[in-house]
């Protein structure tokens, strides 16, 4: 029996129900960062359908190149139909070869308006997709509610609307900046004189929980700026945040959330190198320090990568590619089985594209993170279905 199997049987043999809900109680101090890419990044040149001749001749000019060891600017292959950018050779290939990094290829929602904005809203919501939604309520937020022992954050400027709503014990989840965090704008005394003005109110528990998370994340992160001084870390973009909320998420905090801009591809967006390129090698790098950074806690972790939706399957005039419709999603984690290609697939010719000119979307977002938390939590279906009204679970296997 393997570690794995070793993992599976204590979190089968340790679950306890209370009011209605099933925990598990050796994996009370897991970790889950669920990471957005915004934009709608090219899931067809990242996780590559190198065995479809149809990609060839849709992308003569962005295309990447099947495998081969001689070239740096090939693909890497993943298995007999699926390769991967080579701007991620260092960083999450190693992963893959490891079994801790599966990529669900077909995955999406059921909005197909295309809409950057209404689609990001459609995925933060996690409701069913249509009039009556309520946009005070994200799944994250609903899922932290239901894991009474987890602390969560959305490390971001704002709020996101994934985690409107409150957590476990009618509290908000608070949000910190950590990309360009310095010294805080309030020093203690001015803190302390907004606190007063909203003591006795409504809103002086929400105050008073985020001058005090700030205040934490600004210690931890300043102590760790000491430490990188020596330049052995990049500070730059993605790679100095991911870093960070590494760092607190090993120590602190256990529900994460960021987001990562610049995946618009409609112009100029390159094969091998150039512009996406560019992108996927800052977002490796910093999930790798993510990675380093957590240490031993890896194996009690899990990273979800997605975005709004892909791409067109056919360049457009001005080598890019247009807004899509199926993308592909990726789950990290020192426990999660990977090493593979999952989900439903199916070849891609012409007849199987969207419309003529997509993805098509074969797991429903919902029910692959559904799927996800019911085996990472231990959740019932009363708490799935919480989280995810009218959604049912698809078991992937990733954990």
């Amino acid at each position: 029996m393997d570690r794995r199997d070793l993992l599976k049987a204590s979190l089968a043999l340790g679950l306890s129900t209370v009011a209605g809900r099933v925990w598990a109680a050796p994996r009370a101090d897991v970790r889950l960062l669920v990471v957005f890419l915004r934009g709608a990044y090219d899931a067809a040149n990242v996780v590559i359908p190198t065995g479809s001749e149809l990609y060839y001749r849709a992308r003569p000019r962005i295309a990447v190149a099947r495998p081969d060891p001689a070239s740096p600017e090939a693909s890497l292959p993943l298995d007999a139909d699926w390769s991967l950018h080579p701007a991620l050779r260092d960083t999450l290939h190693p992963l893959f070869a490891a079994g801790q990094l599966a990529f669900v290829p077909f995955a999406g929602t059921d909005d197909a308006t295309r809409s950057h904005f209404q689609t990001q809203d459609t995925i933060e919501l996690g409701q069913t997709f249509g009039p009556g939604r309520d946009y005070r309520s994200g799944f994250m937020a609903r899922l932290a509610a239901e894991l009474t022992r987890t602390r969560p954050i959305a490390f971001t400027e704002q709020r996101p609307l994934i985690f409107q709503g409150t957590a476990a014990g009618g509290k908000p989840v608070p949000n910190v900046g950590v990309a360009r965090t310095g010294k805080p704008i309030l020093d203690e005394r001015q803190s302390r004189l907004i606190a007063a003005m909203y003591e006795g109110s409504p809103l002086a528990p929400s105050v008073q929980e985020g001058f005090r998370v700030r205040g934490e994340v600004f210690e931890a992160i300043s102590a760790h700026r000491d430490q990188a001084d020596r330049g052995a870390v990049s500070s730059k973009g993605f790679a100095l945040a991911a870093e960070r909320i590494g760092r607190l998420m090993r120590e602190q905090f256990t529900l994460g959330f960021v987001d990562v801009g610049g995946w618009d591809t409609h112009v100029g967006q390159g094969g091998a190198k150039g512009y996406l390129a560019n992108q996927l090698t800052d977002l490796g790098q910093g999930l790798a320090a993510f990675v380093r950074e957590i240490g031993p806690g890896w194996n009690d972790t899990v990273v979800v990568v997605l975005s709004e939706f892909g791409r067109t399957f056919r360049e457009n005039g001005g080598g890019g590619t247009d807004h899509g419709y199926g993308s592909a999603y990726w789950i990290l984690g020192g426990s999660v089985r990977g090493g593979r290609i999952a989900g439903p697939q199916k070849r891609l010719d012409e007849g199987a594209l969207f419309e003529h000119r997509d993805l098509p979307v074969l797991t429903n977002y919902r029910a692959l993170l559904a799927g996800l938390l019911q085996r990472l939590y231990g959740l019932d279906r009363a708490s799935l279905g919480r989280i995810f009204p009218g959604a049912a679970p698809a078991d992937l296997g990733l954990v």
